[in-house]
């Protein structure tokens, strides 16, 4: 048979590779300093740059997009080559895709600390990197398919399957929630409200761990794993009911992140049904990984490769058991908002998504070079350290947040709060955060051994940058007539493999969101809820840039615990003006969402300035910057304005007069704080903060007062 002779790209894999690892360091870095920050507030450096509201926010897309993503990168272009017998489809776009999703990850990491954010979770990055993510993400996806075309292979290997379901949920989500009405070049408002906006947000948070952390990194376990072991992948079929039930039930599955919240219970419900019924998909992907592995334990104790690959297999495993678990009602309402939650994310990024890179780093370095790893003994240094790290991380962050809700929902016999002040539940776990930050001390220690071990690899060997491959051209390949229906019909025709994958993907999204929005009575209308006056709105956006939703949540559950502690629980029509919705996910200090009128206004100034003298033992930095920064009122008007356009009812040309409205609140606020003996100038940031914080949760009041009249 005549074979055609062709080369594999390795430098775009090599690449791609520096980054993951250059990115990883980085991103390590920064959650350490972040996880540091919250035992030492020093470590916020006292510059509005540095703080934890905003680096955070750095470290979760550091982690997620340049790390995690540089990874993903690298191993779809090593193994689609391979697997698809032909170099990729264009070296051009390859490029393009490399260098520019290294630009998005510069500009995200100078405009976040600017503080530049949407502040929607995964999704912080403003509407002009959200427009070159979309573009970089169809030359990735132009790239992927056009190589698929024009493949050697017919037949498309399981791995491939997880790529293209990454390719097009993805594009899916991103699209959707990046739906924003531009103010200025850096800040726009998302196009959603509220109970929506929620809804939309963890639709597509949900679906980015699936989709982003997850269904690519099934993928290259599809193709590493056996090639590590030399073991075929256990099961075929149950490598196809693995793929087709996980993309199909993972995107109902958002809700689950709002139970007990203002978003409709038929909502939470869907999503509570659909992440159970997650476990078995999941679960089957974990096995299938696992037995691949029979045959090979032995070599399991020697071989660093595989290590990494089953700890990471197994922490997918413990994961994805775990999520489902936490989306039942009675489980969610110990474990929401604390600790427990960033205990589990970090179980699948630090094991899942972390230990198959490293695994990935160190099988696809010596065959690049053309040489064996420089040390193995290193690379099990590495795989203890990183397991011990995880351990150190994990099992403190569950205590803690054990902790925090026992001691959040604690009442003494006669019925009240036991622990009224939140700062004691903040205290208590100090010492606990103080392990977690050595967890991910000795992890990125762990990754710093890692680096020093591939470089020394790389110089040891000499690159092949086109490794020199041959296959027989599709057209002359034998066309096996038998097999299942499934590669019959499916795994030779990618085009329709890939619209029933689009389909798959599009049903659950649409059930849950379309009613939420057309239905009114999923969001019942409060009359006495207004929209933002103009300095309210300029707090508000200031409240956004300083990432405050990162450590408060602004939504009371309907527990006596949190309604005794905050007030009366939130309803959905309070937020119909939220554009973007502030729930937050984590509550590192109190819920503010009744916090209006609930402390005067010199309190808020001096809780700003200096937090540890009015809380003692406050972790919250200071924010002196925001009594020395002003307002920009010329932005007033094209606030106004977006806002009208994204249907928050100001009166057609009040953005002429916003100003005027603005001034004489500032006046009022600065005057009361006058009578207090503080001097500040009216149109100083913290005026405005002042005055968003004062409407918190103060409607619903109101419109007590009025039924009560």
């Amino acid at each position: 048979m005549e074979v055609e002779k062709f080369s594999y790209d390795n430098k775009i894999v090599k690449a791609f590779m520096i980054a993951t690892v250059v990115f990883g360091l980085v991103g390590m870095l920064v959650g350490l300093t972040a996880a540091i920050q919250l035992v030492y507030p020093i470590f916020n450096f006292d510059t509005q740059y540095t703080t934890f509201g905003r680096i955070r926010p750095l470290h979760t897309n550091a982690i997620i997009f340049a790390f995690v993503g540089n990874a993903m990168f690298a191993g779809v272009y090593y193994s689609m080559q391979r697997l698809l017998k032909t170099r990729m489809f264009s070296d051009k776009l390859s490029w393009i895709h490399f260098w520019g999703w290294q630009l998005i990850i510069l500009a995200a990491a100078i405009t976040l600390p600017l503080g530049m954010t949407t502040s929607k979770e995964y999704a912080e990055l403003e509407w002009p990197i959200d427009i070159a993510i979309t573009l970089i993400w169809v030359v990735f996806g132009w790239n992927m398919i056009g190589t698929i075309i024009k493949r050697r292979e017919r037949h498309m290997y399981v791995a491939i399957w997880f790529y293209i379901a990454t390719f097009v949920t993805v594009a899916v989500l991103h699209v959707v929630n990046s739906f924003e009405m531009p103010v200025t070049f850096f800040k726009s408002y998302s196009w959603y409200a509220g109970v929506q906006d929620a809804l939309v947000q963890w639709w597509y948070g949900h679906n980015a761990v699936a989709f982003f952390l997850t269904t690519p990194f099934l993928g290259l376990m599809y193709y590493f794993l056996p090639k590590a072991a030399n073991r075929p992948v256990y099961s075929y079929r149950l490598s196809i009911i693995h793929f087709w039930s996980l993309i199909f039930i993972y995107i109902w599955a958002g809700p689950h992140h709002l139970l007990y919240t203002s978003l409709p219970d038929w909502a939470q419900s869907l999503g509570t049904v659909f992440s159970i019924m997650l476990i078995a998909p999941s679960w089957g992907g974990m096995l299938n990984g696992l037995m691949t592995l029979r045959g090979a334990w032995d070599r399991v104790r020697e071989d660093p490769v595989l290590k990494f690959m089953v700890v990471a297999i197994t922490a997918y495993g413990m994961a994805t058991l775990e999520g489902p678990l936490l989306s039942l009602k009675n489980v969610n309402a110990i474990a929401h908002f604390t600790d427990w939650i960033v205990a589990h994310v970090h179980v699948g990024g630090l094991g899942w998504n972390g230990f198959l890179t490293f695994a990935m780093l160190y099988w696809i370095t010596p065959r690049m070079w053309n040489t064996k790893l420089y040390s193995t003994k290193l690379a099990n240094v590495h795989f203890w350290l990183g397991t011990l790290g995880i351990i150190f991380y994990a099992l403190p962050m569950y205590v803690s947040g054990v902790v925090q809700s026992l001691m959040w929902k604690e009442f003494n016999p006669e019925g009240f709060l036991v622990y009224k002040n939140f700062l004691e539940t903040t205290v208590q776990i100090l010492p606990l955060h103080g392990l977690r930050a050595i967890g991910g001390a000795l992890y990125l220690t762990g990754a710093i051994i890692m680096t020093y071990n591939l470089v020394k690899t790389a110089f040891a060997g000499s690159f092949l940058a086109n490794e020199d491959a041959e296959a027989a051209p599709l057209a002359k390949v034998y066309v096996q007539k038998t097999g299942g229906w499934h590669n019959r019909l499916l795994e030779h025709k990618p085009v329709l493999f890939t619209v029933l994958t689009i389909v798959a993907i599009l049903i659950g999204g649409a059930i849950e969101m379309i009613p939420t929005f057309l239905i009114k009575s999923n969001v019942p209308t409060i009359t006495s809820v207004k929209p933002y006056t103009p300095l309210e709105l300029h707090g508000r956006d200031i409240y956004i840039r300083e990432g405050c939703v990162n450590c408060h949540t602004q939504m009371v559950r309907p527990f006596r615990s949190e309604t005794e502690r905050y007030g009366e629980y939130s309803k959905a029509g309070e937020f119909v003006y939220d554009h973007p919705f502030l729930w937050g996910s984590k509550r590192t200090g109190p819920d503010l969402h009744r916090v209006g009128a609930k402390y005067s206004n010199s309190w808020h100034y001096n809780h700003m300035l200096a937090p540890d003298a009015v809380s003692t033992g406050s972790i919250m930095p200071a924010y002196p910057w925001l009594f020395e920064q002003v307002i920009n009122k010329g932005d007033t008007r094209g606030k106004i304005t977006a806002l009208r356009t994204i249907g928050v009812p100001y009166e057609e040309g009040y953005e002429n007069d916003a100003n005027n409205d603005l001034e004489k609140q500032a006046s009022e606020i600065a005057g009361t704080l006058k009578a207090d003996g503080i001097e500040v100038a009216e149109d100083a940031e913290i005026i405005a903060l002042i005055a968003y914080l004062q409407r918190l949760g103060t409607d619903i009041k109101a419109e007590k007062t009025a039924q009560s009249e």
